[in-house]
């Protein structure tokens, strides 16, 4: 290999720790990927993987739900409320307006 030149990146430890454990199993290093990744720019001339916004997540029906994931979400938002997860009407009412300068 000829020279070399160093990258340094900060990136937040939980995304390495998430990408180091799949290179991990690909049997690739960190540098290896991140010298896949640099190489593929000029061969492409442009970034190599499309970025865009996540999918929305779609509003759900009821009538689309099955007995089981309809008392899934009940079970969910109940256990959300008894921890305090949940805000009042009124309040978030208010929270939003202080946050939006009403």
């Amino acid at each position: 290999m000829g020279r070399t030149a160093n990258v340094f990146a900060r990136v937040e430890p939980k995304i390495k720790e998430q990408a180091q454990a799949v290179l991990d199993k690909l049997g690739i290093s960190m540098a290896t990927a991140m010298e896949i990744y640099l190489r593929q720019i000029p061969l492409q001339r442009k970034n190599p993987f499309e970025v865009k916004f996540p999918e929305a997540q779609k509003p759900l029906a009821y009538g689309s739900l099955t007995d089981e994931e309809f008392n899934a979400l009940m079970n969910k938002a109940a256990k959300s409320y008894a921890d305090g997860k949940c805000t009042e009407f009124n309040n978030f009412k208010k929270e939003i307006s202080k946050e939006i300068g009403l």
